[in-house]
């Protein structure tokens, strides 16, 4: 598959991919991504995304952001690393001082798909990485008690967001991205 069709593919909703699958004729959406590597420029203070019933704990401005995703780490805490685990509050007491990046990055990324390192799909083990914007937390609207921080993952052959209950563990495959 060229890198068009790779591009096209990857712009489809999950209804017209299901469509085509079937053999059946999708309604076409083509995204032109025009963007170059020196263009990355993401409003960093602006309101980040909503999605679902979320809404923002905390967001931490960070300015015009010249994203280099060279000049970005996974970050993972003492408590992470092995077969250790973490409980989501106290990983971001953690990361409080840290350079994390908000969830307006994660937001960039998924509309620009192409510009993700293939090396972010999965870690050193082969397996899958749940990557972490700490640089925003979420409250659920509904009631459900607790906190939320949004990751990106790769899964079905298509880069995906969700969120991730602050009460559960994170693990060693649930890296912090941190500028450097």
């Amino acid at each position: 598959m060229s890198l068009n069709a790779l591009e096209w593919w990857n712009n489809q909703s999950e209804e017209n991919r299901q469509i085509i699958m079937r053999g059946d004729q999708p309604t076409i959406k083509y995204k032109t991504q025009e963007v170059k590597d020196k263009d990355i420029n993401i409003d960093c203070d602006k309101d980040p995304f909503l999605p679902n019933d979320l809404k923002v704990e905390e967001h931490k401005k960070m300015g015009n952001l010249k994203l280099d995703l060279s000049k970005v780490e996974f970050f993972l805490s003492e408590n992470q690393k092995g077969s250790r685990a973490v409980e989501g509050n106290k990983l971001r007491k953690e990361l409080e001082d840290l350079p994390v990046l908000n969830a307006n990055v994660l937001d960039y990324l998924l509309e620009h798909p192409h510009l993700i390192p293939g090396e972010w799909k999965k870690d050193e083990r082969g397996l899958a990485r749940y990557i972490f914007f700490w640089g925003t937390i979420y409250y659920r609207s509904s009631g459900d008690n607790g906190l939320f921080v949004r990751f990106l993952c790769w899964s079905g052959g298509v880069w995906k967001d969700s969120s991730y209950w602050l009460g559960q563990e994170f693990r060693n495959y649930n890296p912090a991205v941190l500028r450097v």
